[in-house]
């Protein structure tokens, strides 16, 4: 990746569980008013994303985001979380990230269990990092630093496994790096 992220990149993170690929759409792959992206799309565009293949993967990414709706909150939230990681501008990136945080607020508690996320609140902690390391990077630091403090206020909903210290090491990873810009 051309950006150092605060965390490991999302290519080392365990893929989203429950994946199952949809049929197919059709011709072209074109939308249709029933063509309604499932969960089955949006993990098969993020494995494919973070599997190698970031330019198929974005494609994939963005077309089951061009098929939502405005009140999917849950779908939207994970859909930006992962199109930020492929975007090759961190202005870019960062417009990806709040995206995500902002529909993350309106995300229901279960509502990511379907992909293998048992409380939304367990999300949040990693969106706070990653737009926290992304307004670093844009030397916003007064912004980064609100990031951090809400990432690590969020923390405590992170499980004690693989992926909670990740988020808690890239977590203290963007403290270190805010320190040194002090």
């Amino acid at each position: 990746m051309q950006n150092a992220r605060a965390i490991a990149p999302r290519s080392n993170r365990v893929p989203i569980a429950g994946r199952q690929r949809g049929a197919s759409r059709g011709r072209d792959d074109a939308p249709s008013l029933r063509d309604v992206t499932d969960w089955a799309d949006i993990t098969a565009a993020i494995t494919k994303a973070i599997g190698g293949d970031r330019e198929a993967g974005r494609e994939d990414l963005r077309r089951c985001w061009d098929r939502l709706g405005s009140d999917d909150h849950a779908k939207r939230c994970v859909l930006a979380h992962y199109l930020a990681d492929v975007q090759d501008d961190v202005n870019t990136e960062v417009a990806w990230d709040e995206r995500a945080l902002a529909s993350h607020g309106l995300v229901g508690e279960d509502e990511l269990t379907p992909i293998g996320i048992p409380s939304a609140a367990g999300l949040a902690p990693s969106l706070h990092l990653n737009l926290g390391d992304g307004y670093l990077r844009q030397g916003r630091t007064a912004e980064a630093h609100q990031e951090l403090e809400a990432g690590l206020a969020t923390a405590p909903a992170l499980g004690v496994d693989r992926y909670g210290t990740m988020i808690r090491s890239g977590l203290e990873g963007l403290k270190t790096r805010l320190e040194a810009h002090s």
